[in-house]
């Protein structure tokens, strides 16, 4: 595999749902980031840039081959009753090796970020959701509104992917609600933030009740404005992040929505939702695909079940409703298992092993979809599958590969 820079202009960086494709690394040793001065691209880059963690598989902290190492784990998985398969992160080839694995073993499934997934699938569930893309957002919309968040903070390179101060956005408007206007934006680009009364929920309420025209007393100026410069846009787009809707968020996503559906009676609007990473979006839609359901599902004794609320890993973990976790994290290192009193098996990157808080259980290290293997990823909106390009081979078998071959020994035991 050669390391010259050119290898790798087509890099696309999978660390977080937007999967920008537009920098690149300058080679496979140092994973320097050219063309982007993103952090969160950089923090994730340092983390795999030491090449020198053990990346032998243990079983209770004594190395092991990878072929004991899933034959361990099947004997104790095939032990388990209700097990619990956490963290999720995976691209498309792992869920769906994922799914078969969860359908032979009667799993509850659950991404490490799914009561905030569950925001924007509620709210889709019960009331359907105007959706666009970044495409669209780039060619088309001239008005930007974020509400509750200020996106740059943990998708650096959003507004960049909006297209925002490139010559030709049609974008002339940019509006923070309930949160400042963060430092990072475009050249040019100029924001303005309105602070609220500390309440989004009421916020939002009332500017869909301003964008209805429907009477307020009291009515904020500053939220009037806002829903006047709606209804003069010609495509305004209303921006949230799933993981920084505080609870019940569902609701609020609801309520942008019927913002939204009110705007598409006389102009155009639509809503662009922030979350996913890690694989999280992509497991839910292969599990859609595969079974009519997302995740907080599993194929259980009465037939396929969707608890959304009953099956969250958290509640689950605090109710000792399951006995065994299988906990997978191959993006990111630091997202380990919750310290929990429970049997279990961890899949990540070499550089989790030191960061595993005890050394019982087993653990297998497994390739990085970007890095050190090939793979694809859903983007956050939805509407395109990503390919990942490995920029150099360690030796390490996907997350596809150990999951299979824990099915294969499995299936063998019975």
């Amino acid at each position: 595999m050669t390391e010259a820079i050119a290898a790798y202009a087509a890099w696309t960086c999978p660390f977080c749902s937007l999967l920008c494709d537009g920098y690149g690394l300058s080679d496979a040793t140092s994973l320097s980031l050219e063309g982007s001065d993103c952090p969160r691209a950089r923090a994730a880059l340092d983390l795999h840039r030491d090449r020198s963690p053990d990346a032998t598989p243990r079983i209770d902290g004594t190395p092991a081959s990878l072929a004991d190492a899933i034959v361990a784990a099947a004997q104790r998985m095939d032990r388990w009753r209700q097990p619990l398969f956490g963290g999720l992160g995976v691209d498309i080839h792992g869920a769906r090796a994922l799914y078969r694995l969860a359908v032979r073993t009667r799993a509850i499934c659950d991404a490490a970020d799914g009561a905030a997934l569950m925001h924007g699938l509620r709210a889709l569930q019960d009331r359907g959701q105007y959706q666009t893309t970044l495409g669209e957002i780039a060619s088309r919309a001239d008005l930007l509104v974020c509400v509750g968040t200020p996106a740059v903070e943990h998708y650096p390179e959003f507004f960049r992917r909006c297209g925002l101060g490139a010559a030709g956005s049609p974008c002339t408007g940019l509006v923070f609600l309930g949160v400042p206007a963060p430092a990072r934006l475009p050249a040019g680009v100029h924001a303005q933030a309105l602070p609220g009364s500390g309440d989004l929920y009421a916020d939002v309420q009332q500017l869909a009740a301003l964008v209805a025209r429907r009477r307020v007393p009291g009515a904020d100026p500053a939220l009037a404005a806002l829903a006047g410069r709606l209804h003069e846009a010609r495509y305004a787009v209303l921006v949230w992040e799933a993981g920084a809707l505080p609870a019940h968020g569902a609701l609020l996503v609801e309520a942008l929505g019927r913002i939204v559906a009110t705007l598409n009676g006389t102009t155009r609007a639509a809503t662009f939702p922030l979350g996913g990473s890690d694989g999280a979006s992509s497991v839910n839609q292969v599990f859609a695909w595969l079974s009519g359901l997302p995740l907080r599902s599993r194929a259980g004794p009465l037939g396929a079940e969707h608890e959304p609320l009953r099956f969250g890993a958290d509640r689950l973990l605090a109710d000792g409703a399951v006995d065994g976790l299988l906990w997978i994290s191959s993006f990111d290192a630091t997202r380990t298992p919750p310290p929990v009193d429970l049997p279990r098996i961890v899949l990540g990157p070499a550089a989790m092993a030191s960061r595993l808080q005890e050394a019982g259980g087993i653990f297998v290290p497994v390739a990085t979809p970007g890095i050190n293997a090939g793979g694809h990823l859903l983007r956050t909106d939805g509407t395109v599958v990503v390919p990942l390009s490995a920029v150099r081979d360690d030796g390490l078998p996907g997350v596809d590969v150990v999951l299979q071959g824990l099915a294969d020994a499995l299936e063998s035991r019975t």
